[in-house]
């Protein structure tokens, strides 16, 4: 081996290990983000991103220490683009599933929020297959929600439509190209039913349940075997829970307390 390729590898190794540690050295926190799901995460209209889990973000570096630095991502890539080490953290409304810790390591869950199915008012439609029949149902490509619609509904005659972006699932609702959607309680009411285009649509029946798909709460996602990062933000979540920081960001955004206890 020559000097310059002994050199070469050394320098790679070097890089690897740098931005694997990059949250540690640099005194930054990377997370990725997927903003077009309010009032979780989404951008102002001057292009800031804003909502809850970016306050949670903010909440967390301040208690560490750290500068935040927001990463945008499609939500169906970020787990790959975690595993590319393009970020150290997924924060973006990610619930918890078994298929996904196959994949990645979670924190404890921080919050919870009902899936619950949106149609236009007066629509006799119920989520259950039998009612479905032949229906279109819209859901964000690469979530939970789609996990479990194909799991439980695409292979009993419902036409389930996966979208990259959420707004393009209540553009194609709103346009009759679908009967109904699937999504998180809050970003149904926030992000479509108090807006004027959502003004003729209600939530149908009671929230959909299925811990294997639907998981078991929301947290931030990480490596497998990012350890030492893992244990600090554990410890300033259960911080940010104890001081009631969180609760009270929950009581901003959603006028109660959806926090994990």
């Amino acid at each position: 081996m020559t000097f310059k390729h002994t050199l070469s590898v050394c320098l790679a190794a070097a890089v690897v290990s740098l931005s694997g540690a990059a949250h540690a050295d640099t005194g930054t926190l990377r997370f990725g983000i997927e903003a077009s799901y309010p009032p979780f995460e989404s951008k102002s209209a001057s292009g800031q991103l804003v909502g809850f889990d970016v306050d949670v973000g903010n909440a967390v570096c301040a208690k560490l220490g750290v500068k935040c630095v927001w990463v945008e991502n499609s939500f169906d890539g970020l787990i790959p683009a975690l595993e590319a080490r393009k970020f150290d953290v997924i924060n973006s409304a990610m619930n918890i599933t078994a298929k996904r810790k196959q994949s990645i390591e979670f924190t404890p869950a921080i919050y919870v929020v009902p899936i619950v199915m949106v149609v236009k008012r007066g629509s006799p439609l119920l989520p259950d297959v039998k009612s479905l029949q032949g229906k279109r149902v819209g859901v964000l490509q690469g979530s939970s929600q789609e996990d479990f619609l194909k799991a439980h509904w695409a292979n009993a005659g419902v036409t389930v439509v996966s979208y990259q972006d959420q707004d393009q699932v209540y553009a194609d609702l709103t346009a009759g190209r679908l009967d109904a959607a699937v999504q998180e309680a809050q970003t149904a009411q926030e992000g479509f039913l108090d807006k004027p285009a959502g003004r003729d649509y209600v939530i149908a029946g009671e929230p959909l349940k299925d811990p294997a798909t639907l998981g078991e709460g929301t947290g931030f996602g990480l490596r497998k075997g990012d350890k030492e990062l893992a244990k600090k933000i554990d410890t300033a979540l259960d911080a940010l829970k104890k001081d009631g920081t969180l609760s009270n960001l929950s009581i901003k955004y959603f006028k109660r307390d959806i926090i994990a206890k």
